[in-house]
């Protein structure tokens, strides 16, 4: 694969893809609250808004790859590419501080103020502020849960997720180096990283649900846990699904030295992602 020798910026046809992935998200969405509300068939709308993003991704990511090996892109568009990517990854930060930002004003400021003497005696008497919590109206009630503990399989997962962090960066050193061998088995190796990594973390919330009484209803500890854990399982699905592309893609035969930004990208994103589950390691699991 080479860049396109012109001036000309390649413009492509106009897409079904983003409409087709802006329905995936909506199902999703739609599927999801119905799950969490007990709605039935919501896990049957959610399921197929995921069978439906999976389609769109492969999709659209074979639309990309077989313009890109047409040689259609130039160096001006290979900039774009690395702009939008920065931009993207950007957004995803920003994504997830919010809900950092969610937790830590729950944690240190809402908690305390409504222990507080004034607060306390009017609305909550006898509620403690210590963390984790399920908040005082649950408290007040007796409900109970076991908090999740970190050296256990969140710690496996970080294990796994600093070690597919080593494996991609060596892929990526192999393909500079053009011993496809050493890409291919790197790739290899990532993938079936973040694939267990999942499955740790679906065992993790069976056992939340089943034996510890840590669910989305669990209060605020409950509802911050889930949500900081399971968008991040998400965003290592999704990476996952692209680093299986990139290993069919190296398989194939496609990137060399010189041009290989799409497997820059999909590095990229998989960095983001192990920064964010160490942040979660020590902010959710860790300091409890």
């Amino acid at each position: 694969m080479s860049l396109a020798q012109t001036d000309k910026y390649y413009l492509p046809q106009p897409s079904l893809w983003p409409i087709i992935g802006s329905v995936a998200l909506l199902l999703m969405a739609v599927g999801g609250t119905m799950t969490m509300n007990e709605i039935d068939k919501g896990g049957w709308v959610l399921l197929t808004g995921l069978a439906i993003l999976f389609y769109m991704m492969f999709g659209w990511f074979g639309d990309v790859i077989r313009t890109s090996e047409a040689g259609r892109y130039n160096k001006q568009v290979d900039s774009s590419f690395r702009w939008s990517m920065s931009w993207f990854i950007f957004s995803e930060v920003m994504f997830f501080a919010a809900f950092f930002g969610a937790l830590f004003y729950t944690r240190v400021l809402s908690v305390p103020w409504l222990a507080d003497a004034e607060t306390g005696s009017l609305l909550w008497e006898g509620f403690q502020a210590t963390w984790p919590t399920a908040g005082p109206g649950l408290t007040q009630d007796g409900f109970e849960f076991t908090p999740m503990g970190a050296w256990g399989i969140p710690a496996l997962n970080t294990l796994l997720l600093l070690s597919s962090g080593v494996t991609i960066t060596w892929a990526h050193w192999g393909l500079k180096k053009n011993n496809r061998t050493q890409l291919i088995l790197g790739l290899a190796m990532t993938v079936t990283l973040g694939v267990v990594f999942m499955g740790f973390q679906v065992y993790e919330y069976i056992h939340a649900y089943t034996e510890m009484g840590l669910t989305l209803g669990a209060g605020v500890y409950g509802s911050t846990f889930f949500m900081l854990t399971g968008f991040h399982g998400f965003h290592v699905m999704v990476g996952t699904i692209m680093l299986i592309v990139m290993l069919l893609r190296s398989i194939a035969g496609h990137f060399t030295a010189e041009n290989h930004f799409a497997f820059e990208a999909v590095s990229w994103y998989w960095h983001f992602v192990d920064v964010v589950w160490v942040l979660l390691f020590i902010v959710v699991y860790w300091l409890i």
